[in-house]
């Protein structure tokens, strides 16, 4: 059973679909990227903005990328909804 204080991160499917897109070594760099957010869920972004039902998204550049993500405490998951390359 993991650890309570551990989080997760999950790609929706725009997410998803960019990583998928990029070259393989590429793609490791982005997941390696996601999966440190989760490692620091309380990470303020360098930029908030909300959705529209009101979830505080934050916008954290990791070298040329920008992650758009917003944090579920209640399940410990950090979901991230957009990844573009800058």
């Amino acid at each position: 059973m993991p650890d309570r204080f551990t989080y997760s991160s999950h790609l929706s499917l725009e997410a998803a679909s960019f990583v998928v897109s990029l070259p393989r070594r590429k793609q490791k760099a982005v997941l390696d990227f996601a999966d440190g957010i989760a490692r620091q869920p309380f990470l303020v972004g360098d930029y908030q903005t909300k959705d529209s039902v009101g979830h505080t998204v934050e916008n954290l550049l990791l070298e040329d990328y920008l992650f758009s993500y917003w944090v579920d405490h209640a399940t410990c998951e950090v979901r991230i909804i957009d990844i573009i390359r800058v």
